[in-house]
């Protein structure tokens, strides 16, 4: 019989061998803490006193283990977002999916291994809204010996942009799913867990200390819960040379755009008059139509500062011209100027699939005290993915358990006018098979940008555009150096087409970044 791999609604797998290397050894001590921020004093989780988390600095070919105490209240996962997990899909972290929660009290040990990984990735909680706070940079450098597939830089400055609630997020996510309605905004957005000058209180502002006419890489990386962001450095042009820890060709701009989950490598030069500039990020409104406003459409924006060495902390920095919110030309031009480095494309393709993503509504639930009639809920392919209560899915697949999920995603969009359901479903693939997805995003109401997250993969990103996807339409397909990614932010009104090879058993998901908005 074939081997069989496996994708869930949010489920898919692989696999592959491991390198001798260095183990590299960390504990996260997961426990509540007090941070100041925007006139208050809020309560959060967090891994060991910090916001952001330690950062995981290791070697391609290492092997990771991270030993996790949860000292909060709350059942919690933590998640290697972008390792692909060869022979260890138990330890990719999902709750419900690859393992059961930590308990409050509880300790888990994540061990895996970084073959095959080159650049900036990030782990985060994988428990409901915890990630908001619960999160960190992991960087693989090339292993000794290896150089970058670029100028070697003189420095290197991870840069972690969050969101913040004054509110407890795990109570921002309660009120939505007892409400049914989408989750209240963030009060502001962060820089490596500062917010900066600019909103009210004056907030502690990131510094980045740099040498005139030098090569500094930046490690950036979008944390956000749920919003898409630009990103600028007054002052500077970037060279982007990698996205989710997958090289890139050089690509010359002056603003990166990142989906919730991407991670962007670029380099800055120097070469400015010494000075003091700010790094600014805002909010790149998707939805459609708009939503309520946050602060940063009043004209407040997160900034951290780069700063010449010589010049006064006192100097007033320069300010970058940031894109209007909701300019999606800015967006759209950032994700179609990305090329990859030229790579065999998989072909031919053995199995193909197009999922339809949206927002939808389903009969509020009885314990959804405050909610009326109808609730939002995500769905693919008309499915509203229901997690497991038992047992994991992973441990269902091992097992053979019959009863916790049924192996029927469809491979198509259903017919129009046919009602949501819910339902725990996968999708099993063939080991080795080259699968190919059309990921479609309707316009409808609401409707907005879809970040996809896959895990356990790589994928190539053949196209994208707006509208509705033309089956036959290959020959618009980048077959020669399309962006390799694992996270893709598919278009309000538009969709992508990716590939991938499923050779990674397991089970492994492809979540929307959406909040669970139906019910406990």
């Amino acid at each position: 019989m074939a081997q069989l791999l496996w994708l869930a609604l949010g489920v898919l797998l692989l696999a592959s061998s491991v390198a001798d290397a260095a183990t590299a050894n960390y504990t996260f001590t997961v426990q509540s803490m007090k941070i100041n921020q925007l006139c208050n004093s809020t309560d959060i989780i967090a891994v060991n006193g910090q916001l952001p988390g330690p950062t995981i600095d290791v070697f391609e070919g290492d092997e990771v283990v991270v030993d996790v105490i949860n000292a909060s209240p709350y059942n919690l996962t933590i998640h290697w977002h972008g390792i692909l997990q060869k022979l260890t899909p138990w330890a990719d972290g999902p709750s419900m999916v690859t393992q059961c929660p930590i308990q409050p009290n509880g300790t888990y040990t994540y061990r895996f291994n970084v073959t095959g990984h080159e650049g900036t990735l990030w782990w985060h909680a994988h428990s409901s809204f915890l990630r908001a706070t619960v999160y960190g940079p992991l960087i693989i450098r090339p292993r000794n010996g290896t150089a970058y597939p670029f100028p070697a830089p003189d420095q290197e400055v991870p840069v972690v942009l969050g969101e913040w609630w004054s509110q407890n997020v795990v109570d921002v996510e309660k009120d939505a799913v007892m409400a049914g309605q989408l989750p209240s905004h963030s009060d502001a957005f962060t820089i490596n867990g500062l917010t900066g000058q600019l909103y009210q209180c004056a907030n502690e502002t990131f510094t980045a200390v740099v040498q005139p006419n030098t090569t500094v890489l930046l490690r950036v990386i979008n944390a956000a819960l749920n919003t898409h962001l630009f990103f600028k450095v007054a002052g500077h042009n970037f060279t982007v040379v990698a996205v989710d820890a997958c090289y890139t060709a050089n690509y010359t701009t002056d603003t990166l755009v990142l989906a919730p989950g991407n991670t962007v490598d670029a380099l800055v030069y120097t070469a400015a008059a010494p000075g003091s500039y700010y790094m600014a990020v805002e909010p790149h409104h998707t939805l459609s139509p708009a939503a309520t406003t946050d602060a940063s459409d009043s004209g407040s924006l997160a900034t951290g500062i780069l700063l010449y060495n010589g010049t006064s902390a006192t100097a007033t920095p320069a300010m970058p011209a940031m894109p209007n919110n909701s300019d999606s030309t800015a967006a759209n031009d950032f994700y179609s100027g990305l090329r990859g480095v030229p790579a065999a494309v998989p072909s031919p393709v053995d199995v193909n699939m197009t999922i339809q993503l949206g927002l939808g509504q389903l009969p509020c639930d009885a314990a959804q005290t405050n909610c009326s009639v109808n609730a939002f809920a995500a769905a693919m392919n008309g499915v509203s993915f229901r997690l497991p209560t038992q047992m994991s899915l992973l441990e269902a697949q091992f097992g053979n358990a019959s009863g916790v999920y049924t192996a029927d995603f469809p491979d198509g969009v259903p017919p129009n006018g046919t009602a949501m359901v819910e339902g725990t479903k996968v999708r099993s693939l063939p080991y080795n098979s080259t699968v190919e997805v059309v990921l479609q995003n309707p316009m409808a109401f609401p409707s907005e940008s879809h970040p996809i997250h896959l895990h356990g993969f790589n994928f190539f990103v053949l196209a994208q555009g707006l509208g509705t996807f033309a089956p036959g339409n290959a020959s618009a397909y980048n077959l020669v150096d399309p962006v390799a990614r694992n996270t893709i932010a598919v278009p309000a009104g538009g969709w992508a087409v990716i590939r991938f090879v499923a050779n990674n058993p397991g089970t492994f998901s492809v979540p929307l970044f959406q909040p669970k908005l139906y019910g406990p």
